[in-house]
């Protein structure tokens, strides 16, 4: 993890656990970008060392592939791949899938005074960056992207651990018909400032290790949203959040598709001057109307990045809510 902090995130996402009904009618509506780690029992090559690699590439591995076993031993972590390679004595076989195929590789580490090494960079899951919507002071959870995070097939990815950084917008490229924009992060620490629990279809849900300050608001039903102005928060540059005018088009309540329970549209100019719309990274963004917390802009049109989508709060928390009552379920057993 330390290593992404040297590094420029392409933000990829436009795509604890106590939060209960009754702490959840007030919330900290947040709109800062943090970073996200989630860690899954896959295996991905992220990059190649440039002198030490060089045996992997000709060999044919290319960044993406999963590794999946060496030497016929099962890889669900970095430190499975370093006790395979440690135990080999000379070239090893790697299998791989690339694009849901199959391939087996054979690679002759290079040796060092560490043990043989592929050359190879390898990451466990998924990271980016995305917005915090809500934080609950009382019982310092909070919500994330309002929408969840797939693996590299496509999939909803099976967390089985996450962190989340501090964050920063380093630049932005500016969304255009048919080209969606990014906005580009850098993590600013190697420490974490909360652990994440759960990747859902509504959201990444956490626990804060010290959380947000803000002004506490009510938290709207779906019968509160109504198609008008409204406003949302974001953080586009640097670490400074603002609040942003938007227009809500239309309420979609028995939306079946996560995620698209409401219509929206940038009105800001300053935003519009500066993204050129809904970017890549501002999902999570809290949806504000009429002084309450109603939403969380969760997509972008692709042919008008003026517009996107939005899920209900009320959504995001019921599942918070499944999520916590399924935990305290584990932890009473």
């Amino acid at each position: 993890m330390k290593r992404l902090i040297h590094y420029i995130i392409a933000i990829a996402l436009v795509f604890c656990l106590t939060v209960t009904a009754d702490a959840a009618q007030m919330l900290i509506p947040v709109g800062q970008v943090v970073g996200l780690e989630l860690a899954d029992n896959t295996v991905t090559v992220a990059s190649f060392d440039e002198k030490l690699g060089q045996a992997a590439r000709k060999a044919g591995l290319q960044v993406g592939d999963r590794i999946v076993s060496v030497n016929g031993q099962a890889i669900q972590n970095a430190e499975d791949v370093r006790f395979a390679l440690n135990r080999a004595d000379g070239p090893v076989e790697l299998a791989v899938q690339r694009n849901k195929k199959s391939d087996t590789l054979r690679i002759e580490p290079t040796v060092t005074p560490e043990g043989p090494k592929l050359g190879v960079y390898l990451k466990q899951g998924v990271t980016g960056v995305g917005t915090v919507t809500w934080y609950d002071p009382d019982s310092k959870k909070f919500g994330t992207l309002g929408h969840g995070v797939n693996n590299s097939r496509g999939e909803l990815l099976n967390m089985v651990s996450g962190s989340a950084y501090r964050a920063a917008v380093a630049s932005v490229r500016k969304g255009e018909c048919g080209a969606p924009g990014q906005l580009m992060g850098a993590l600013k620490e190697a420490t974490p400032i909360g652990t994440l629990y759960k990747n859902t279809n509504r959201g990444v849900f956490g626990t804060a290790n010290t959380g947000w300050t803000g002004e506490s608001l009510p938290v709207g039903t779906a019968a509160d949203v109504k198609a008008g102005p409204a406003t949302i928060l974001s953080t586009v540059d640097g670490e400074s959040t603002r609040e942003y005018s938007v227009e809500i088009l239309k309420v979609y309540p028995n939306a079946g598709e996560a995620g698209r329970n409401m219509l929206l549209r940038i009105t800001d100019s300053g935003l519009l001057n500066t993204t050129g719309g809904i970017v890549q990274g501002m999902s999570g963004s809290p949806i504000i109307q009429n002084g309450k917390l109603v939403g969380a802009v969760t997509h972008v049109l692709v042919n008008d990045p003026t517009r996107g989508y939005g899920i209900f709060i009320e959504n995001m928390l019921e599942t918070a809510n499944q999520v916590a009552e399924e935990q305290a379920k584990k932890d009473a057993s």
